[in-house]
Protein backbone atom coordinates (compact mmCIF):
# COMPACT_ATOMS: atom_id res chain seq x y z
CA UNK A 1 0.00 0.00 0.00
CA UNK A 2 1.58 3.30 -1.12
CA UNK A 3 2.55 5.91 1.64
CA UNK A 4 0.43 8.56 -0.02
CA UNK A 5 -2.24 8.29 -3.12
CA UNK A 6 -2.74 11.93 -4.67
CA UNK A 7 -5.41 12.64 -7.29
CA UNK A 8 -3.35 14.99 -10.19
CA UNK A 9 -5.47 16.83 -12.68
CA UNK A 10 -4.28 17.45 -16.56
CA UNK A 11 -1.99 13.97 -16.92
CA UNK A 12 -3.33 12.77 -20.46
CA UNK A 13 -0.94 10.51 -21.87
CA UNK A 14 2.51 8.34 -21.15
CA UNK A 15 4.64 11.87 -21.57
CA UNK A 16 2.23 13.22 -18.69
CA UNK A 17 3.54 9.96 -16.85
CA UNK A 18 7.00 10.34 -17.18
CA UNK A 19 6.82 13.93 -16.43
CA UNK A 20 5.35 13.52 -12.71
CA UNK A 21 7.18 10.52 -12.10
CA UNK A 22 10.47 11.91 -13.12
CA UNK A 23 9.95 15.03 -10.69
CA UNK A 24 9.01 12.85 -7.76
CA UNK A 25 11.60 10.73 -8.16
CA UNK A 26 14.17 13.56 -8.07
CA UNK A 27 13.39 14.32 -4.54
CA UNK A 28 14.46 12.96 -1.37
CA UNK A 29 13.47 9.79 0.46
CA UNK A 30 11.56 8.90 -2.70
CA UNK A 31 11.52 4.99 -2.83
CA UNK A 32 8.84 4.24 -5.30
CA UNK A 33 6.54 6.35 -7.64
CA UNK A 34 3.89 4.99 -9.75
CA UNK A 35 1.80 7.90 -11.51
CA UNK A 36 -1.62 6.13 -12.98
CA UNK A 37 -2.54 8.40 -15.95
CA UNK A 38 -6.26 6.49 -16.99
CA UNK A 39 -7.06 7.10 -12.68
CA UNK A 40 -5.74 10.94 -12.29
CA UNK A 41 -3.35 9.90 -9.61
CA UNK A 42 -0.12 9.51 -8.60
CA UNK A 43 0.68 6.70 -5.29
CA UNK A 44 4.03 7.27 -3.33
CA UNK A 45 6.14 5.45 -1.20
CA UNK A 46 8.53 7.50 0.60
CA UNK A 47 10.65 8.66 3.78
CA UNK A 48 8.74 11.08 5.64
CA UNK A 49 11.80 11.98 7.63
CA UNK A 50 13.43 12.94 4.36
CA UNK A 51 10.61 15.01 2.28
CA UNK A 52 7.06 15.77 3.01
CA UNK A 53 3.54 15.36 0.93
CA UNK A 54 3.52 19.26 0.31
CA UNK A 55 7.12 19.10 -0.90
CA UNK A 56 5.82 16.27 -3.03
CA UNK A 57 3.04 17.94 -4.44
CA UNK A 58 5.18 21.17 -5.04
CA UNK A 59 6.97 19.03 -7.48
CA UNK A 60 4.49 17.66 -9.17
CA UNK A 61 2.96 21.48 -9.51
CA UNK A 62 6.11 22.56 -10.63
CA UNK A 63 6.07 19.90 -13.33
CA UNK A 64 2.62 21.32 -14.81
CA UNK A 65 0.22 19.50 -13.32
CA UNK A 66 -2.57 20.33 -9.99
CA UNK A 67 -2.79 18.22 -7.41
CA UNK A 68 -6.50 18.41 -5.85
CA UNK A 69 -6.14 19.01 -1.99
Amino acid sequence: MPDITLKVLGMSCMHCKHAVESAVKALPGIEKVEAKVEEGKVEVYFDSSKVSVEQIASAIEDAGYDVEK
